[in-house]
This record gives C-alpha cells, structure tokens and sequence, in this order.
C-alpha cells in the first residue's frame, strides 16, 4: 500500500532571468515568492498556504510549459502503479522521476510535499 495526490504546479521558463519570471509569476497569480529559504539556481517557490498546491518557477533549457508533480510516500510504487496505467519513465533526477503520459504529457513523480499529505492522499492497494 502506498499513497499519492496532486502536489502541484511547476512553471518551466526558459529563461536566463529566473528572477524576472519569478517577479512576473508572482505578480500574475498574487503570491509573493517564498522568503527565507535559501534559493535554489533552478527553482523558486511560491508562498502558497500549507492546504494549498505547491507552486514553483523553474528555469529549463526546453520550451516553456506548464508540468504538474504527483507527491508520493513511495515513489517506485507510484511509478509502477502509473505505468501500469500508459505512462512512461522519461528519467530519473535528484531522487524523483520525470514521467509521460500516454497523452504526450511530461509531468514528475516525487517525494511528500505537504505537511497534511497522509491525511488526503488516495490509498492506492497494490
């Protein structure tokens, strides 16, 4: 038995400026960027509320596009129980899977997000 949800959103930007998109994205969607955290070369978080999705910009060398993470307690169950539903494993990066959907989509499986996560993920019996 393991369990998953929908973590949240990753903004890809292909861009040199992280912290402009990060301004733009930010102001676009009212949620200041997330203080305090020591910030990654890659990655911006959003401050979203502890029961909301989790929001990040990330600067990408491909198109930008909009991805979405799955959280998990058990991320090669999660993988396997979405494969065995179509999807396919792009790679492996930093202890999470980049996935595709039968539907082209790219999205990524990874470890807990948040802290209410055992409380509202489905249970998946294998």
């Amino acid at each position: 038995m393991h369990k998953s949800r929908l973590a949240g959103f990753i903004i890809d930007c292909q861009t040199d400026d992280l912290a402009a998109a990060t301004r733009f994205w930010s102001a676009a969607l009212g949620i200041p960027e997330k203080a305090g955290a020591e910030p990654d070369p890659l990655y911006r978080t959003l401050d979203t509320a502890p029961d909301e999705l989790h929001l990040e910009v990330q600067q990408v060398t491909h198109p930008s596009r909009v991805h979405l993470d799955i959280e998990t307690d058990d991320i090669e169950a999660e993988v396997r129980r979405l494969e065995r539903l179509g999807a396919r494993r792009i790679g492996a990066l930093k202890g999470w899977y980049v996935m595709e959907a039968p539907t082209g989509q790219r999205f990524c499986v990874v470890r807990v997000q948040r802290a209410d996560f055992a409380a509202h993920a489905n249970r998946w019996d294998e």
